[in-house]
């Protein structure tokens, strides 16, 4: 580790200093200093002091998010809409040491204290969360409304664009490797369809329902009265549009609603896909029991969502709780099955889906790549840059079993005993 004799010190020298095996790729700084291999196919550019001022003043992901939404922090080698390769590289292969007090001091005083002062973050950034209590509680129907605000009304027409004509936001089931992100999303619905056993003519309440593709698929194909809830407005605006587009207005609804709000009882199913990340891990007992007493006898639960690995509370990372999810918590299949069966309903089947999942994001990712002019037009290119980081980072996530997603089947056994299910699964 050099220093000039005035005390400053190269940032490419100052990074180096701190990894453990080298830098896998190249970085280049605004002051002319680099490291990593020269030849590196991926570059990393810190262009400007902000960048190193937000990398200094909040280390860890969130800095690095600051940096790379500002445009301060560049990769090069790769495209925006999917720095999956740049991000395996780093991820697996960068590994630094932590400096003792002194050689900290050292390193922060070569790089200029003036940098320890934080920069405003970009204005893609929701509140902290100590901010977001003048929003209401957590998991209030206030600040759920802001969360869900937040992440799925950046623009429907942006969704199109990276999700496709399915307009899925969620883990799709690959019937085979090769198969298109459309067939897969299809697979998906019509699985929990299968799982629910849905009949013509039952009732069908789909919690979270997105842009309805639930909803739809479930009245189409199955010949239920469905009705979805969201929390987004522009779901449901588009959702309900597109359900009297596809001439299924007299037997699927979907309203813009908080799912608390939802008084009628006695469906024969309940789908929950994607919906349990965001309500909070506390809010369970509730929820479960929510689902329980608008199930009749016998009527079936489908809780689909992303999980950890293991069933110990953990803190979402900075960048998704401020760029991605706000307030979303994850927890392992074990305590959503043990809440479910808390609350009365009997579990009878769980699933892991979490290869699926890397698949789908492999696939969202590609879409964003292929409609990246469009979709920087819609949302703007530091928008566009932060999801092609949040896509390739959750792949990334699957891939490594970091987080996984469950299935989890339940009923509402009668009093007497019966669930109403045959000796072996149907699906």
């Amino acid at each position: 580790m050099t220093s000039s004799p005035n005390g400053t010190m190269p940032i490419g020298d100052a990074l180096e200093s701190l990894l453990r095996d080298g830098l896998p790729v190249r970085f280049t700084a605004y002051d002319g200093s680099s490291a990593g291999p020269a030849d590196s196919p991926v570059e990393l550019e810190l262009a400007n002091q902000r960048g190193l001022q937000y990398l200094l003043t909040a280390p860890g992901d969130l800095g690095l998010a600051r940096a790379y939404a500002a445009g301060d922090l560049r990769l090069h080698g790769v495209h925006p809409g999917d720095p999956y390769p740049a991000m395996q590289l780093i991820l697996h292969h960068t590994k630094f040491r932590r400096p003792g007090p002194a050689e900290l001091l050292t390193i922060l005083r070569g790089l200029g204290l003036a940098n320890l002062r934080p920069p405003p973050p970009p204005p893609q950034e929701h509140l902290p969360r100590w901010r977001r209590v003048v929003e209401g509680m957590r998991h209030s129907m206030r600040r759920d409304a802001e969360a869900i605000q937040h992440h799925y009304d950046v623009s429907n027409t942006f969704y199109e664009h990276v999700l496709g004509p399915s307009m899925a936001y969620t883990c799709a089931v690959y019937p085979e490797k090769d198969a298109s992100l459309e067939r897969a999303q299809a697979e998906k619905h019509d699985l929990v369809c299968r799982k629910l056993d849905l009949r013509p003519g039952q009732r069908l309440l789909d919690l979270g329902c997105g842009w309805g593709g639930m909803v739809a698929h479930a009245a189409e194909h199955y010949g239920v009265r469905a009705l979805g809830v969201t929390l987004s407005r522009p779901q449901a605006s588009w959702a309900q549009a597109a359900i009297e587009r596809r001439g299924l207005g007299s037997r699927a609804e979907v309203r813009h609603a908080d799912y608390r709000e939802v008084q009628e009882t006695g469906f024969d199913a309940i789908s929950s896909i994607g919906m349990t990340e965001h309500i909070g891990i506390r809010a369970y007992p509730a929820y479960f029991s929510f689902v329980r007493d608008r199930l009749r006898d016998e009527g079936r639960m489908l809780n689909h969502c992303i999980t950890r690995p293991h069933n110990r509370p953990v803190p979402t990372g900075a960048f998704i709780d401020r760029y991605v999810f706000p307030d979303g918590e994850l927890i392992g299949s074990g305590r959503i099955i043990s809440a479910a069966q808390d609350a009365g309903l009997e579990v009878m089947h769980e699933e892991n889906l979490r290869a699926h999942y890397a698949m789908t994001l492999r696939d969202w990712s590609r879409n964003l790549v292929e409609n990246w002019d469009a979709c920087v037009a819609e949302v703007g290119e530091a928008t566009a840059r932060v999801w092609g980081l949040y896509l390739a980072s959750c792949r990334l996530g699957f891939e490594g079993n970091v987080v996984q997603l469950h299935q989890v089947l339940t009923v509402r056994t009668s009093p007497e005993g019966s669930d109403g299910f045959p000796l072996r699964p149907s699906w």
